[in-house]
């Protein structure tokens, strides 16, 4: 069974070290500890706890879309019909091609928090 180290598993849920903590410390999420003495948290309690986490935001989404990364616009190059937004999402970069007039409306611009929705049939899986 694949273990993880506090920070390891903060790193994976995209929060901080602090937050996971709190979930362990309130029995949200299962941990135990390694020889030297520091939290570890088993990999499959994590996916569980993860697959809750996305379970509880589906619920408040009303969307049929299951791939939501929440982060901040770093970037808009906005051409004549379409515009390339760039999403900074925790350790991931989300690079979408909309309408310009879309983006002009959500008013998309450096700084702006946003959420790229992304509903695919096709997504490669790699391992590190």
């Amino acid at each position: 069974m694949h273990m993880y180290r506090i920070g390891e598993a903060a790193a994976l849920m995209g929060v901080s070290a602090d937050t996971l903590r709190r979930w362990v410390d309130s029995g949200r999420l299962e941990a135990g500890r390694d020889e030297q003495g520091r939290r570890i948290v088993p990999g499959p309690a994590l996916a569980a706890f993860a697959r809750e986490l996305k379970r509880e935001e589906q619920a408040l989404s009303g969307s049929s879309a299951r791939n939501r990364f929440a982060g901040i616009v770093t970037e808009v190059i906005l051409g004549d019909v379409s515009a390339q937004v760039e999403i900074q999402a925790g350790p991931f970069r989300v690079v979408s091609m909309i309408s310009r007039e879309s983006a002009e409306e959500l008013r998309l611009e450096p700084g702006v928090p946003a959420v790229a929705v992304i509903k695919s049939t096709n997504v490669v899986v790699e391992t590190p």
